[in-house]
């Protein structure tokens, strides 16, 4: 695998919870931060989008509240989680930006691609919240398409589980673990690596994924610079 320059790092909502399922766990956080910080310093562009899973998971809260609603409280929530995690990663000494895809008062900035690029060239690190701004779409999709945008080498995507399955292992022990596939693999086989839209974007727009645990030990830098143990999704 080549040098990794630019990157779109997805961080799970529920692997910054620690395991407890809801809210954050600093320490989880802090780790991650610490992770960021030394490939930044290394020379890696890092833009960021977290998932909304520790606070909300629209389609699975509520079967009375208008699905436009309940996506709209999810984009909320992952703006609470980019705010959390941005300011952990100042108390790291690392320089953050975070940015929505709709005015967020004095909260975040409204995206604009040149002006994350500027921040990426600068050695900050990019959060992106907020979704894409509308409902019916996932982090997921938020994922592929900021990446797509800002010409992203690759997306890692840091989960609460290690790797790509033939099935869920949390309730099938002995599922198979991938080490590599092609995202048309992923595709035919309705693998849950990210959502059907996000896998077709990543097809269509040629955007390798690494997929790994982040509570694995050191699992960010060593998914770019040391020993990669998750599942490389290839073109």
């Amino acid at each position: 695998m080549e040098k990794l320059n630019r990157i779109l790092l997805k961080l799970s909502g529920e692997a910054l919870s620690g395991g407890k399922g809801f809210g954050f766990d600093e320490a989880t956080c802090l780790a991650a931060a610490d992770q960021v910080k030394e490939i930044t310093e290394r020379g890696t562009q890092t833009a960021i989008v977290i998932g909304g899973g520790n606070f909300w998971r629209g389609r699975e809260s509520s079967k009375i509240i208008d699905r436009t609603r309940s996506d709209q409280i999810g984009m909320l929530g992952t703006i609470m989680n980019c705010i959390y995690v941005s300011e952990i990663f100042r108390t790291k000494g690392i320089e953050t930006s975070v940015y929505t895809p709709f005015v967020c008062g004095a909260f975040t900035k409204l995206f604009s691609k040149e002006e994350v690029l500027a921040d990426l060239q600068a050695g900050k690190v990019v959060f992106f919240a907020g979704g894409t701004g509308h409902p019916y779409f996932s982090t997921d999709t938020c994922t592929a398409l900021r990446a797509i945008e800002i010409e992203a080498d690759a997306i890692l995507l840091a989960k609460a589980i290690d790797g790509v399955y033939d099935a869920d292992p949390k309730t099938v022990p002995d599922a198979r673990k991938y080490d590599r596939l092609s995202i048309q693999e992923v595709l035919d086989q309705r693998l849950q690596v990210v959502d059907l839209t996000a896998t077709i974007m990543c097809l269509e727009n040629r955007m390798p994924m690494l997929v790994f645990g982040l509570n694995e030990e050191n699992s960010i830098v060593n998914t770019l610079y040391g020993e990669f143990s998750g599942t490389y999704v290839y073109i």
